[in-house]
């Protein structure tokens, strides 16, 4: 075998220290603990050579070890057998629930002192950045569903603080289907693909889900908000972020508050439609992985303001739900969001296994100055997250793989178990002891160590659920009448979707009944697009999730009267709508385009922080009318108008006679047109748009002036009007999301 020549090793990064100092320099890991902890573990393999898992330089990559050119393969070729057994190990299994998600790290800074609410350092000192990890996922599908499923989104955050990990794990809806964990299984078990033939894949649409949920009708609010525009996010950029349950904040006096936590995205709140969601995951599937990771590439940084709902121990039962109920949000007009502090995710991991996938989130991670109540949904929860982290990454010690190891130092007489990386230096493992003084030592609560809050409990073991857990309805309703009516029209939809799909009678008909102790106008809608009636009276009892002992007439669902009857706060149209940061806006173009249109379009919107790409009738480099050259960043076979946020038609006579002649190019400004998006056309570029469904909104709307500047429900077309002012309007348009004006509305008839 040939001799391999001895080469000079040439390494990007040729120590763990280099590479920290190197992520420090680039501004990715400036202040950031966690980056500097995660170094040591990262590999570089630039200008390196091949080893063993030991070491071992490999001279041969290509061929087993054989006796003879042609003959069996030796048991003794351990470079063969450490690598494919490395390979038939290299799966894990994945998580029951949220096993696709995506993930990005970064920091959380808190805008003043919390000191008043709680001792949790990490909210103490503006100044402090504390590194966060991030992971966002669907629920109900596998690693390889897609991203735009109709589903909760996971929002989970690990705060690596200078006291120990806190996790903050949450969802991008402040509500739960269920009250108690003992259900949870039950939950997931149904919205799973069925038993029998393992279909859908993730989707609610079947009958086992639905026939789950139409008796349980602690599931109502829930259902409202998984079946409205939530529960198909534009991007995880641009959803909210929950708690989900009351914890408590405790100060250093050992006062406690409950708190409900919340993340607002300072993109503000927005949604695909359906019909795009289905086709996206045709499209691009990994749609929302892919505009995280692009996202924070380009340096676009995702933000989100922490906020908080603070309720004093006194004003526990003054509300007209239970604090302690999963099910219940506590509307913001009762309690305002106090935004504290501000979340950046400034860098995304070095390796989706290491990190996204092996990360072990768990309700149960907090700090002093923060401890749970009583839901006895959290109750459950504090002890999943342990017992599912033990079966998914092996055994006990997960949390020493890297990205779950604590930058607070760790001592404890832990010993042993799978995996285990520590070494463990003396010759105690218990305490107390002598013989190593006493070390390790129990650290006094002024030494921060952590003591549960002294709540005083007095009461009868039992299975059973509190009488102020049983108004299932009234939050469901104040949801969807605090919806716009294009939201309520999207949401009506989805029922007729989803129960659509569902094959057994009797289940639709229960929901339609469940519909209609929420809002009688939206479970008629929804009838009548399944060409039913909604069934005259319900069969009983309502909830069938009773203790077989009990009397199912003190389990009933008991509507209270709300204090309030519209939040405006459930509302997406209420989310600021002052920015196209990020927005991904097409430009159609063909050889022969507008070079000057072109080119000022795209700096007006840039310059408001959108991102312009070309989509063309071929790959490769297009030429204008006065010979600027650009590249097409997709074709019309790779790019679709549901990958967009709106869509730019700039003039030059070649270049739209084209596009004229491709119906994919006038398909997509139906598309774009259909789903209610931006849509701007110059000069000859107008001659497409009054060759699509847009003419409908392009001949002279409401704000026609004399240079003929047409703006009408968020179509703008002028044949030669300055770019400043047609870029102006469109940047306005673009802001606003969706023209819900252009969609035609079930709710809007109902009511005529």
């Amino acid at each position: 075998m040939r001799k391999q020549k001895d080469r000079p090793i040439r390494t990007e990064v040729k120590t763990a220290e280099e590479r920290a100092n190197k992520a420090k320099n680039s501004g990715y890991g400036a202040d950031n603990a966690k980056l500097d902890d995660l170094a040591k573990n990262i590999e570089d393999a630039a200008g390196e050579y091949l080893t063993t898992n030991q070491g071992v330089r490999i001279n041969d990559n290509q061929n087993s070890l054989k006796a003879g050119d042609r003959g069996p393969t030796l048991l003794e070729d351990f470079i063969l057998r450490e690598k494919i057994t490395h390979f038939d190990h290299e799966r894990i299994p994945e998580r029951v629930v949220h096993a696709r998600g995506s993930a990005a790290h970064g920091y959380f800074q808190v805008y003043e002192s919390m000191a008043r609410y709680t001792k949790a350092g990490f909210l103490q000192d503006p100044t402090v950045k504390t590194p966060v990890f991030v992971r966002f996922s669907t629920v109900a599908g596998s690693r390889g569903s897609t991203d735009l499923a109709r589903d909760v989104r996971g929002f989970a955050v690990k705060f690596y603080t200078q006291e120990g990990n806190y996790d903050l794990v949450g969802n991008n809806m402040p509500v739960f289907f269920i009250q108690d964990a003992i259900k949870f299984p039950d939950l997931v078990h149904a919205v799973k693909p069925e038993p029998h033939n393992e279909i859908p894949q993730a989707a609610s649409a079947h009958d086992t889900f639905w026939d789950f949920i139409s008796l349980m009708p602690e599931s109502m609010h829930m259902i409202m908000w998984v079946m409205s525009d939530r529960a198909i996010p534009r991007s995880f950029r641009m959803m909210e972020g929950f708690g989900v349950h009351t914890f408590r904040f405790i100060n250093a006096q050992g006062k406690a508050r409950f708190v409900k936590f919340h993340w607002k995205p300072l993109l503000g709140m927005h949604s695909v439609v359906w019909d795009e969601a289905q086709k996206i995951s045709g499209k691009d599937p990994d749609f929302h992985r892919r505009d995280l990771w692009e996202a924070i590439e380009n340096g676009d940084y995702p933000e989100w303001e922490f906020g908080v709902q603070i309720v004093e121990e006194k004003d526990e039962h003054s509300f007209d739900f239970d604090l302690l109920d999963p099910t219940k949000i506590i509307p913001e007009e009762i309690v305002p969001v106090r935004r504290i502090g501000k979340m950046t995710l400034n860098r995304n991991p070095d390796n989706f296994f290491a990190e996204t996938e092996q990360v072990a989130f768990h309700t149960g991670n907090i700090v002093p100055g923060i401890d749970f109540t009583n839901d006895p949904l959290l109750q459950g929860r504090l002890f999943s997250y342990t017992d599912t982290q033990l079966i998914r990454l092996g055994g006990p010690n997960f949390h020493e793989i890297p990205i779950n190891r604590p930058v607070a130092p760790l001592h404890n007489n832990q010993r042993d178990g799978f995996m285990r990386q520590t070494v463990n230096r003396g010759h105690t493992s218990y305490e107390p002891n002598t013989l190593r003084g006493g070390c390790p030592f129990q650290a006094g609560a002024d030494m921060g160590g952590f003591t549960s809050y002294a709540e005083r409990i007095d009461s009868h073991k039992v299975r059973a659920r509190s009488a102020s857990f049983f108004d299932h309805f009234s939050q469901a309703t104040l949801f969807f009448r605090s919806q716009s009516e294009p939201e309520k029209n999207h949401l009506i939809n989805a029922l007729r979707f989803e129960l659509g799909k569902v094959e057994t009678p009797a289940i639709r008909e229960r929901m339609l009944g469940l519909l209609a102790q929420v809002d009688k106008t939206m479970a008629r809608l929804v009838a009548e697009g399944l060409g039913l009636s909604v069934p005259a009276k319900l069969d009983k009892p309502l909830n069938m999730s009773v203790p077989a002992d009990g009397d199912p007439r003190k389990f009933q669902p008991k509507r209270l009267t709300q204090e309030i009857t519209v939040s405006p706060a459930l509302s997406m149209t209420t989310s600021p709508k002052d920015t196209i940061k990020t927005r991904k806006i097409a430009f159609l173009v063909a050889d022969g385009f507008d070079d000057a249109a072109v080119l000022d379009m795209k700096k007006a919107l840039t310059t408001a922080g959108a991102m312009c790409m070309t989509v063309a009738p071929r790959l490769g480099v297009l030429t204008g009318a006065g010979g600027e050259a650009i590249k097409a960043d997709f074709s019309f076979l790779t790019g679709s108008s549901v990958l967009f946020d709106a869509v730019y038609v700039p003039g030059g006579e070649a270049s739209v006679e084209t596009l004229k002649m491709e119906p994919e190019a006038v398909n997509f400004l139906n598309e774009a047109f259909k789903h209610c998006k931006p849509i701007a056309a110059t000069a000859a570029g107008v001659e497409l748009l009054t060759a699509s469904d847009a003419r409908l909104d392009s001949m002279g709307g409401e704000d026609s002036v004399a240079e003929e500047l047409a703006v009408s429900n968020g179509v703008i077309s002028s044949r030669d009007a300055s770019l400043d002012r047609v870029s102006a309007e469109f940047v306005k348009a673009i802001a606003q999301h969706r023209h819900w004006e252009r969609e035609p509305s079930s709710w809007t008839k109902s009511r005529s």
